[in-house]
């Protein structure tokens, strides 16, 4: 596994795992990001920011949105949200950005932002256990990783649940938990919404920015799927 360490600012960020497109490690990237943009308005908002970051720290690698895939099991049409492409490997992106309520001001220079609530949050496990699955279905190339991220300011999502008995309890996705191969929605009544593992992810999640008022403190989850360039 590769490893690298880089100045951000005057702070030395700690880096180390899986890089971005061979070139540059998730934790410089995001600490560049947290600096710029503590808050999106929007996921493609999210995008377009993590694209331009990811530029400035790694000229070399060149990012692509929306790219159409190819997987052999694919039922219609398959989009990518970022796929980064450096010298010698790259990395296809899915990110997710699932929001509550928060209205506020941020960044430099301050910004208004007026966040909505998403509200269902077993909606929002689904489709980010559903990112891992199709990057682990996308990676083909031995020089090519996957990422699934998530940013939110929903604390249910980080935290352990107060009830088991749920439909998405599969789904979990709060702090140390070890994701299972096979995931079963509602005890497996929803076929269609049954998710299958190769890989085995363990969950951390990181704190992304903190923000004044309720629902102020937003916090993000990486997961690295395929091969480590």
């Amino acid at each position: 596994m590769q490893e690298r360490s880089a100045e951000q600012g005057s702070e030395a960020v700690p880096t180390s795992g899986p890089l971005i497109a061979g070139e540059v490690s998730l934790p410089e990237v995001m600490a560049r990001l947290q600096k710029t943009r503590p808050v999106f308005h929007s996921e493609r908002d999210l995008q377009h920011s993590f694209a331009r970051v990811l530029w400035e720290l790694a000229p070399k690698a060149q990012s692509r949105l929306e790219v159409r895939q190819n997987a052999p099991d694919a039922t219609g049409a398959e989009y990518l949200d970022l796929l980064c492409i450096g010298p010698t490997a790259r990395t296809a992106i899915e990110f997710k950005y699932f929001t509550t309520q928060w209205t506020g001001t941020a960044g430099h220079p301050p910004e208004e932002y007026a966040l909505k609530s998403h509200a269902a949050t077993d909606l929002a496990r689904l489709g980010f256990i559903s990112d891992i699955a199709r990057l682990e279905r996308f990676g083909t190339r031995p020089d090519q990783n996957g990422l699934a991220l998530l940013i939110t300011n929903e604390a249910s999502l980080w935290m352990p649940p107060r009830r088991e008995s749920t439909r998405d309890r599969d789904f979990r996705i709060h702090q140390g938990r070890t994701l299972p191969n096979q995931l079963l929605w509602g005890g497996g009544d929803y076929p269609d919404n049954t998710r299958n593992l190769r890989g085995s992810y363990t969950l951390s999640w990181q704190p992304y920015s903190l923000q004044g008022g309720p629902q102020g403190e937003f916090r993000y989850l990486a997961v690295f799927t395929g091969s480590q360039p």
